[in-house]
């Protein structure tokens, strides 16, 4: 018999969560963690890494560490070949990594541009097709859940400072979950995203220090996002229980966008 726990279950699963070392990632990866999951954490800092690693496993989480850029060419064919090495299989890719660049668009320089896409385009897509090809397409089944911002459904507030690229990238990566939904779809691959809104994080404290406030005072539900406040729609998307959903921008800030 299928129940609800059995729907939300991850056990025997394996899920890659990129920028997983801290944040929004860490986050998610606890979630996905605590229901069942195997897990490669991947970013660049290896003592961040080793630091997650160590707290997922006191909580009983089995997880592993890849220290590496995504933006490097060879970065997706290594990851996959590490996962796929030390648990034999992939079922789960969460793209979080990201980076921003902050400076009024007149100004913004190439390669800010540049690193921002760099990460969060090109990085993600090229790690999801690497995945595809050696674990999902194989497999006849997947679930891919890439994290986008309320930043990439929105203008730029121009009280705060300019993020010209973080805010197309985020765009970008909206659209590109809806194609690979409708591409990979009839291949049983799943494609949804996470559109959060504002969220304390390494990235984000200069800009909620400046400008928590005002932010708060934004945001219907009157405060900022919590440390588990994508843990339930990540789990949703990326499990049995979410089965029919795909191409979907699951929206996470509070109320922000409906002001």
């Amino acid at each position: 018999m299928t129940t609800l726990a059995n729907l939300f279950s991850l056990k025997g699963r394996v899920a890659i969560v990129t920028g997983g070392s801290r944040g929004l990632g860490l986050q998610i990866a606890r979630a996905l963690g605590e229901y069942g999951a195997s897990l490669a954490l991947v970013a660049r800092s290896r003592g961040d890494l080793d630091a997650a690693v160590a707290e997922l496993a006191a909580e009983g989480i089995d997880a592993m560490a890849i220290a590496i850029s995504l933006s490097d060419a060879d970065a997706p064919g290594r990851v996959v070949d590490a996962v796929i090495e030390r648990f034999g299989r992939i079922d789960i890719l969460v793209n979080n990594a990201g980076n921003a660049w902050g400076a009024a668009a007149e100004d913004y320089p190439r390669d800010g541009w540049d690193k921002v896409f760099d990460l969060s385009v090109r990085g993600t897509f090229f790690l999801s097709q690497a995945v595809a090809r050696r674990a999902f397409l194989p497999a006849g089944k997947g679930a891919i859940l890439n994290v986008a911002s309320i930043e990439g459904l929105l203008g730029h507030h121009p009280a705060r400072l300019g993020t010209i690229a973080y805010n197309a990238a985020k765009g970008a990566l909206v659209n590109m979950t809806r194609a690979l939904a409708a591409e990979w779809g009839p291949k049983n691959i799943r494609v949804n995203a996470l559109a959060p809104g504002f969220f304390p994080s390494k990235m984000t404290a200069a800009t909620v220090d400046a400008h928590g406030r005002e932010m708060i005072a934004q945001t219907p539900l009157g405060k900022l996002g919590g440390p588990h406040d994508l843990m339930g729609s990540a789990l949703l998307l990326v499990s049995d229980a979410g089965g029919h959903m795909t191409g979907q921008i699951l929206v996470v800030d509070g109320g922000t966008t409906i002001i």
